[in-house]
């Protein structure tokens, strides 16, 4: 009798551990997988008549992988923006702006893509998309940390797609940056890219700042 009762609990055991290993596979597909920042999405369109800050919005926030496929499946691609509109994405206690105190003793790596007989001759959202992962993926290696965001700028002219960081002052970290940055894009050597920092933006005269490195 003894070794019967055994027998039913070993198989009621046994069933238990079935039902929980069917449970654990039927949660698993629905865990999903951190990020090492939380980043935030934010949409500029440029209109005139109000301030620039007022210009632009935030959309959302994201701190794992599938966040951020749901988001970006959801928006409209940067190749399809208006002329005038921009995508910022920034860790998610930085604005995308030069006056945020991370931004303010940084700058950006700048890759400018102009417009031929007013065709952009390469894939915008393909880029801009490469930058993103490079981003949230921290493929910058160990310079992440001064990493603070990208911007897409889709303009009449041409477009241009921008890493920002946040101290200019590390200049081994900041041209590590922009080699890997480069690299990313898979552009190739004539192709140059420069970087500037915010306080040359800030003060400079005409439509480009002063470049502290070019690769």
């Amino acid at each position: 009798m003894a070794s019967a009762d055994t027998a039913v609990m070993e198989e009621n055991a046994k069933e238990k551990q079935i039902s929980d290993e069917v449970e654990k596979l039927q949660i698993d597909p629905l865990i999903k997988h951190p990020l090492q920042n939380r980043w935030c999405l934010w949409f500029f369109k440029n209109d005139k008549s109000k301030d620039w800050a007022d210009n632009l919005r935030q959309i959302t926030s994201f701190d794992t992988v599938e966040d951020f496929w749901a988001l970006y499946n959801h928006i409209q691609s940067a190749a399809k923006l208006a002329s005038g509109c921009d995508y910022n994405l920034f860790k998610d206690d930085i604005k995308p702006m030069w006056e945020d105190d991370r931004n303010k003793t940084g700058g950006r790596w700048l890759a400018s893509f102009d417009k031929r007989g007013g065709k952009l001759m390469v894939d915008i959202e393909k880029l801009w998309l490469e930058t993103v992962l490079c981003l949230i993926g921290e493929g910058f290696d160990e310079e992440s940390d001064i990493v603070n965001g990208s911007v897409v700028n889709i303009r009449a002219k041409g477009n241009k797609i921008s890493v920002w960081i946040g101290d200019y002052k590390r200049e081994e970290a900041v041209l590590k940056i922009g080699r890997r940055f480069k690299e990313r894009l898979g552009l190739p050597p004539r192709f140059q890219i420069a970087f500037e920092a915010h306080q040359d933006t800030i003060v400079k005269k005409g439509s480009s700042a002063k470049s502290r490195f070019t690769i």
